[in-house]
């Protein structure tokens, strides 16, 4: 697997998890972190990974 299929798998992966912390987590209390904000975190973060892995099989990088 090419490192830019790679990002776009663990990109993917990362953005649905965090949409299902951002959707269902709302009511769950944890004395550090809030969930629906690492579900956030780890939206945007699972978004620039399908974002590089987009502009590297564009620029045909493996």
């Amino acid at each position: 697997m090419s490192k830019a299929r790679g990002n776009l798998v663990e990109g993917v992966v990362t953005f649905v998890i965090g949409l299902g912390l951002w959707l269902f987590t709302g009511d769950v209390e944890v004395p550090v972190v809030t969930l629906t904000k690492v579900g956030m975190v780890m939206m945007c973060v699972g978004g620039a990974l399908v974002a590089s892995g987009l502009w590297q099989e564009a620029r045909g990088k493996n």
